[in-house]
């Protein structure tokens, strides 16, 4: 907007005999040549953008359940079969201890876990009601794992969601502490994922806040290890 008002201004004067019309072709020939400067790099900003979103994407699918035994599962509440997985997993033995993050405050553990007769029971099964987003969430369960000497976990969460959430995690718990991704996936299908409109936006917005987040720790890598 600027610029045309300085262009229009500049041979409004050029008219008045004030500005030679070299000076004004200069001027025109400047101003293009920054309009196609600013084309152009949002075109390349564009492509980056574009190049790094299809690597997350591509990321976020081949992550594997992998078959592991740990001391403690540690499942993000919020998603559809979370909970359930990280149930039939702790069940299997796949973990000494199960952690529910981030669940809601009027949930007990009976609404969650349901005691079955020749099977685990629920002695080892911890609720977390406070936290409230992922970053949270791995900040108390840090607190709550620290407490039981936990060194190795399976972190349990959705799909679209795990690289976001092992990235947070790896950066709050020490280094010491072995991390397993174990995506839960309700709709297993890739194209299932492309024919909503809905999951693309998801995956997006996940990506834009997985790389705030790593840019962020760019400059202060390890501070929330304290």
């Amino acid at each position: 907007m600027s610029i045309f008002y300085c262009l229009s201004t500049r041979s409004v004067a050029a008219i008045n005999g004030r500005l030679s019309p070299d000076s004004l072709f200069k001027l025109v020939g400047f101003s293009l040549a920054f309009i196609k400067g600013l084309f152009s790099f949002l075109i390349l900003l564009l492509l980056v953008v574009a190049v790094l979103f299809v690597d997350f994407v591509y990321k976020t699918f081949s992550v594997r359940q992998r078959d592991v035994r740990t001391d403690a599962v540690v499942v993000l509440a919020g998603g559809k079969g979370r909970i359930e997985e990280g149930v039939r997993l702790y069940r299997e033995g796949k973990g000494e201890r199960l952690f529910l993050i981030g669940v809601d405050p009027s949930v007990r553990k009976s609404d969650l876990f349901t005691e079955k007769s020749g099977e685990r029971g629920g002695e080892g099964v911890f609720l977390e009601k406070v936290s409230r987003n992922t970053l949270e969430n791995a900040i108390m369960a840090r607190q709550m794992l620290l407490q039981y000497n936990v060194r190795s976990i399976i972190l349990l969460t959705s799909r679209y969601h795990m690289k976001r959430s092992l990235l947070l995690f790896r950066q709050v718990f020490p280094k010491d502490v072995a991390i397993y991704p174990y995506p839960v996936t309700v709709n297993p299908s890739k194209d299932g994922w492309w024919s909503h409109g809905g999951s693309v936006r998801l995956l997006f917005s996940e990506f834009y806040k997985y790389c705030l987040f790593r840019f962020i720790f760019l400059f202060s890598p390890g501070e929330l290890r304290g």
